[in-house]
């Protein structure tokens, strides 16, 4: 209940940057107040950048059925995009219902706006919509944040939710389209995605997706993997920083040369800062490795 009264705060405060008088209008104009006015239905387009796509026919036709008997108890918002044509900013699936039902007219706020105000409060109020799934909600907040040039931040304070909340969505937009798929299709949890966009490897990305598919893993089980697999990735990376801090001194080169033309083989001698190091001999086969052994017994 909160969350939705942070949502309609959020709402709100876009709205009333643009409550202005639309003076153009030949219907009465839209007061402070928001006052409702019936426009016929025919002259009312949908918004093509509506981010909201698919409607089900079977809710369509429940909603339809409601309108018949109740009428439309929230009224569309609408902007004027010129003498006789308005254009949807919130309110398309009552739209199409309305057509369903066969209404003439529609009640609806008349509100002034330019493209991006357009954009950015239908894509406020499809955030609302509590049938979303996470990867329709990580997209909804990184099409606010590209095309309405928000930041995190700003964007917390549009739809009322923590910067955390919408950092954890925006990241599992980077996870594979297959983990995306299962995500969507409600197939893994986002608890389980979240857990996944956290680890940089993308092979053990997909290593853990299927390992929590298989073995039905809690989302607490895979962080104990995720953590295991970041301790050990660390380690590596300190070997690595280890081996890359060897220094090279000006009489290592003649050193392996000598060792080398005495095994018949290539030498490498690793030295570090301090002077402690490592020699690697190598060899390509049993027998070279027993001729190696024989040099030294000689």
């Amino acid at each position: 209940m909160n969350q939705k009264k942070e949502l309609g705060k959020g709402l709100q405060a876009l709205i009333s940057n643009i409550n202005r008088e639309d003076s153009g209008s030949k219907i009465p104009r839209t007061r402070p107040e928001a006052e409702s006015y019936l426009i016929d239905l025919d002259k009312i387009k949908p918004n093509p950048h509506q981010p909201r796509r698919n409607f089900e026919d079977e809710a369509l036709a429940e909603l339809a059925a409601s309108i018949k008997t109740f009428g439309v108890i929230q009224p569309l918002t609408v902007r004027k995009t010129n003498q006789d044509e308005y254009q949807i900013i919130s309110g398309e699936r009552r739209y199409r219902a309305c057509l369903m039902a066969g209404l003439k007219q529609v009640p609806a706020y008349v509100r002034s706006a330019n493209d991006q105000e357009v954009l950015e409060m239908a894509l406020v109020e499809n955030i609302q919509r509590e049938d979303l799934n996470p990867i329709e909600i990580a997209i909804t907040y990184s099409r606010l944040m590209e095309e309405c040039d928000l930041t995190q931040e700003k964007l917390s304070e549009r739809v009322g939710k923590q910067r955390s909340t919408i950092s954890n969505y925006v990241r599992i937009l980077k996870l594979s389209p297959e983990i995306q798929t299962a995500v969507k299709n409600k197939t893994l949890s986002m608890g389980h995605a979240r857990v996944i966009a956290g680890i940089n490897d993308l092979l053990y990305q997909n290593y853990l997706f299927k390992e929590i598919l298989a073995k039905d893993l809690s989302v607490r089980e895979a962080e104990k993997m995720a953590q295991l697999h970041q301790g050990a990735r660390l380690s590596n990376e300190r070997t690595v920083k280890e081996v890359s801090s060897v220094t090279t001194h000006p009489m290592i080169k003649p050193i392996e040369d000598r060792i080398s033309a005495f095994l018949g083989t290539k030498v490498q001698i690793n030295r570090k800062s301090d002077g402690s190091g490592q020699i690697l001999i190598h060899f390509k086969s049993d027998q070279s490795l027993n001729d190696i052994l024989d040099k030294f017994e000689d």
